[in-house]
């Protein structure tokens, strides 16, 4: 069956698969009882084709009317600007001068005459009643003003499905409708033959069945929809730094207004429509509204940022103009008509295996059907009345026809494919709570394969909480930290250089010093600025005040690609000078004089950058990330347009910054090679660094270290050799990153997770298995190309993630083997009887009872079972494990066997054993067979929480799902045999065949135990 499925349905892909695949398989599953159920979280194709189209077409409108507007600027360039616009009364009132539809005209068209004819982006600022510095009021009156008169940053949703939906969709069920019309014409014949109420017990029986199946799906549905929803909110928070009443403050992009000033950095999102205060080097990727792939640059003289698009380099402030469904991406959004997940390759696996017996169900049933009614018609000639047909004869063949359709109902598994969703759905509410976001349904199985995980360093393995400890300025090593009596730091420090020092950590900062509405100092930035931000704040320097001395010119943002940050000061004497700070190997190459003990520049000997090495190497064994800082004084003019030098500098110094490793990463990366998952670090840190943390965490034992240079110089033949020997990566650049992954998935087949944080990590993100974004420092082009936010950036929440993907996938497995014991019972057991003595001992009421055992709530006791400590002591499935492995095999065979031949010896001895007879012997015979059946499965459910262990009560009451079920399916079997036999043709038994059933029941526990003895190939 596995090379079966893996031709037909293998090429579905967890990650990225082709539109031609999916439609494909799903044709190839042609047995679908409610193609509506089946696939209602899965995504509508026809709907993405039409998307797409609706997108590309959009796209080409918009970059028309871009071109036609430039084309309009060019020709009014020279005329008048003198164009009256009338302020509306309301707008008027709420103490504003310009309209949410003229203010959103202004960048939606990229109007630049518009915004000149209202003062440029002061006057818009000011008629917006904002201000540059200070932001909006944050007065709640005036905030819903603003909303009244411009609308909420929210984009208009569908709305929720109600239960009744539900409903309506799980009465779709074809096979459910061919009952309901057996049922109908049960009852119109039995009524007419014996009248009111008998003759309507078969066919009511029939309904109330039938309805029950209903509403336990739709409430099943209906619950998971919730969940999913809840997921759905949780993916789109996301918040921004805005300036308001002149503080900076952090916001849900929900709460933003046109008047805010958003502080927007590399990697982030446009919340909403707007424009460029101040800032630098600012590219922005309008590819997601214009279909452009080059970025564009936003500059005084290009002020426009447009909602959807993305910071690709550089950082800037903006104002907002427009806000939901006003913005471009807005009315892109309400044309879009896209839900759901592409399916998971377990989903596609499942579908295939429902496919295959529902296609053997059908042929049963087919035959079951002629058996039983070649049966009754031989029957017939041998009492020579085959040409007269009664009443009687006509229910018979009707429930005949409906027993025929029930086997089909039981013996097409709807359960699996939906058993996947389930149990997705809870481990993803449940990975909440554990602070792990998934945003894909497929990397939640996927991880339960994960052979491999590469991480980031900071904040992954790190805290993140970084100080500065050590320094060595002008030579001179020193240690840093709360207890060190700053002045006396500052006293071994020449004038001169302490002033230069101060001078390079206040402006060539990407963060901010700024004070909170207590009147506290608060640092704002990545923790590598923070760090040094404190650290010049400790020495006595005072941000603004070095801000106001000399004019930026030039901002080149650090990226993991250059390593470096640089920007380029006015000073006042009207020199130039370029500042530099980042990896401090880097940044040492490119310096040829430095700053000595007397705070003099001289040039650079052997000596000094053997002593500057030296230190590097030193604080770097500490595990401290070091950074050099340095400078360039420019005695050319420099223009905005130049590139800043990168060489000719002079070292001011070197710090070493404190980044603590986590508590717990060392006990989790031994889980995970326990669970032979092998953990590698990949960081753009100093090999030493990386190697003494490596060390600590546990990660760097008997591989290799290999720096990121090194790395992309080797030949494919070394790589192949060298690869699985790596531990650490140091130095790496993201495409470093990028083809470790891709080798390990593809030439190794490994199943590889990756952590990523920053812009640059996309690429190797979206090429791994599993995409693992940050949501502390991660940027949101990060999380965007990930599977799953690790809410935390904890590595122990990796951990926890990989724990639950193999619950999922183990889950799913104990529930495909229970499901498939029952499917083969229920076929053989109906068939050979029908094929042997005429009659099926389970009728269509009966029938449909143990569907629902089996199916929904079969899935909700199983397929929620919570993780344990042992998943992590076995080797991961990886990429080419089978999943219905052997041991499934063993297990649903043996039980099969034992079920089918009490069932065959009850049905052929249990009137003799029992000395049953009288009139009801047959009810009654059929009614314990019926009870034993469902008894079989209580306790194979049992059975089945584990597949290879004996002991399987472990923890079972704290599985409240599970205890709840079984409780439910056995008080409701008492009620259907003692209370509803009119109905579901049974007899109430006596306390020895209740005694008998469940004894019967139980002895399938050892049996199982016995089975699970018998050695297997794990595969």
């Amino acid at each position: 069956m596995e090379s079966y499925l893996n031709d037909n349905f293998g090429d579905v892909k967890p990650k990225n698969s082709s539109e031609e695949a999916l439609q494909r398989w799903r044709k190839l599953c042609w047995v679908v009882k409610n193609r509506k159920r089946r696939f209602r979280f899965t995504a509508n194709l026809s709907k993405r084709f039409e998307a797409e189209a609706i997108r590309r077409s959009n796209q080409e409108k918009f970059r028309v009317a871009v071109l036609v507007s430039q084309a309009a600027l060019q020709f009014i360039h020279g005329l008048s600007l003198s164009s009256e616009y009338k302020v509306p009364e309301e707008v008027k009132a709420a103490g504003f001068e310009i309209c949410a539809d003229e203010a959103g005209s202004i960048v939606d068209g990229r109007d630049v005459k518009k915004l000149k004819i209202h003062g440029g982006i002061e006057g818009i600022t000011d008629k917006l009643n904002s201000s540059v510095n200070d932001g909006i009021s944050t007065s709640e009156s005036l905030l819903n003003r603003r909303k009244e008169i411009y609308g909420i940053n929210k984009f208009t949703e569908s709305p929720a499905r109600g239960f009744w939906v539900f409903v309506w969709e799980a009465l779709q069920d074809t096979t459910l409708m061919i009952l309901a019309v057996c049922a109908f014409v049960s009852l119109a014949v039995g009524i007419i033959m014996e009248g009111w109420p008998k003759g309507a017990q078969d066919g009511i029986g029939i309904v109330a069945s039938i309805l029950l199946v209903v509403f336990v799906t739709a409430t099943s549905d209906y619950r998971q929809s919730l969940q999913f929803k809840d997921l759905d909110k949780e993916k789109k928070k996301i918040t921004v730094q805005v300036t308001r009443n002149g503080y900076r403050q952090k916001i849900s992009i929900y709460d933003l207004l046109p008047g805010d000033i958003v502080h927007l950095n590399i990697g982030d999102q446009v919340p909403a429509d707007g424009l460029f205060l101040s800032g630098f080097s600012v590219s922005i990727n309008e590819s997601s509204l214009t279909g452009e792939s080059e970025p564009v640059n936003v500059s005084d003289l290009n002020p426009f940022l447009l909602s959807g698009t993305k910071v690709q380099d550089g950082s800037c402030k903006m104002l907002v103009t427009t806000v939901g469904m006003r913005t471009q991406w807005g009315k892109l959004m309400a044309t879009l008509s896209e839900g759901g997940d592409d399916e998971t390759p377990l989903q596609v696996k499942l579908n295939g295996v429902a496919t295959i017996i529902g296609k053997i169900g059908l042929f049963f049933a087919v035959v079951t059907f002629s058996v039983l009614v070649q049966g009754l018609f031989s029957r017939k000639l041998q009492e020579g009345s085959q040409w007269t047909w009664s009443g009687d004869d006509a229910m018979e063949i009707v429930e005949f026809f409906a027993i025929a359709v029930t086997i089909v109902v039981v013996a097409v598994p709807e359960g699996l494919p939906l058993a996947v969703t389930l149990s997705l759905a809870f481990a993803m509410k449940k990975m909440m709570n554990d602070k792990a976001l998934v945003r894909h349904l497929a990397a939640c199985e996927t991880m339960g394969s994960a052979t491999t995980i590469c991480s980031d360093k900071t904040g992954t393995l790190t805290t993140n909480h970084m100080t500065v400890v050590k320094a060595c300025i002008c030579g001179k090593i020193k240690e840093v930290n709360s207890s060190t009596n700053t002045s006396d730091f500052s006293f071994d420090v020449p004038d001169s250089a302490m002033a230069i020092l101060l001078e390079s950590i206040f402006n060539n900062t990407g963060g901010e010093v700024v004070k909170n509405e207590n009147g506290k100092i608060e640092i704002l930035g990545s923790p590598t600025e923070t760090a040094i931000l404190e650290f010049g704040l400790s020495l006595g320097g005072d941000f603004h005040k070095e801000r106001q001395v000399s004019k930026l010119v030039k901002v080149e943002p650090f990226n993991s690609i250059k390593k470096r940050m640089g920007v380029v000061l006015q000073l006042p004497n009207g020199v130039y000078r370029a500042h530099c700070k980042g990896a401090s190997e880097i940044i040492l190459a490119a310096c040829d004089k430095f700053v000595d003990k007397n705070g003099e520049v001289v040039p650079l000997d052997e000596d000094s950058i053997r002593h500057l090495n030296d230190t590097i190497e030193k604080f770097a064994n500490e595990a401290l990330r070091t950074l050099c800082l340095a400078y360039v004084d420019i005695h050319d003019e420099f223009l905005v347009g130049s590139p800043i030098p990168i060489n000719g500098y002079t070292c001011i110094g070197i710090v070493g910054i404190k980044d603590p490793v986590r508590p717990g990463v060392r006990e989790s990366v031994a889980i995970c090679r326990a669970a032979g998952i092998t953990v590698r670090m990949v960081t753009g840190d100093n090999i030493n660094t990386a190697k003494a943390i490596a060390r600590e965490c546990g990660i760097l034992t008997d591989g290799i270290a290999i720096e990121g240079p090194e790395f992309r110089e080797m030949s494919e033949e070394k790589l192949l050799d060298i690869i699985p020997k790596i531990q650490v990566m140091a130095r790496s650049s993201p495409m470093d990153k990028h083809t470790l992954v891709k080798h390990l998935r593809t030439t190794f087949e490994e199943v590889v997770s990756v952590t990523g944080d920053g812009t640059n990590d996309a690429p190797a993100l979206h090429e791994a298995d599993i995409g693992l974004a940050m949501g502390i420092a991660g940027t949101e082009v990060a999380k965007e190309s990930a599977d799953v936010i690790i809410l935390d950036d904890n590595f122990s929440t990796i951990v926890t993630v990989a724990k639950w993907g193999r619950s999922v996938y183990i889950n799913i497995q104990k529930f495909v083997q229970f499901q498939l014991t029952v499917n083969v019972v229920a076929l053989i057991v109906n068939f050979t009887s029908a094929c042997l003595t005429g009659n099926a001992p389970l009728t269509a009421v009966q029938l449909l009872w143990v569907n629902m055992i089996m199916d929904t709530l079969g899935a909700l006791a199983l397929a929620t079972e919570p993780p344990n400590d042992e998943l992590m002591k076995r080797p991961p499935v990886g990429r080419k494990g089978n999943f219905i492995t052997n041991v499934m095999w063993r297990n649903i065979t043996g039980q099969s066997i034992y079920q089918f031949v009490i069932i065959w010896l009850l049905q052929t001895r249990g009137k003799a054993a029992f000395h049953l007879d009288g009139p009801d012997s047959d009810l009654i015979l059929n009614t314990l067979i019926f009870n034993s059946f469902v008894f079989f499965q209580v306790f194979n459910e049992i059975s089945s929480r584990d597949m290879e262990r004996i002991n399987v009560f472990e923890g079972i009451l704290k599985n409240y799902v599970f205890t709840a079920v079984l409780t439910c399916t056995t008080i409701f079997q008492i009620v259907i045999v003692e209370f509803l036999g009119t109905y579901a043709n049974t007899s109430p038994l006596s306390l020895k065949l209740w005694f008998v059933s469940v004894f019967l029941g139980v002895l399938g526990m050892p049996i199982g135990a016995a089975i699970k003895m018998i050695p297997v190939g794990s595969v």
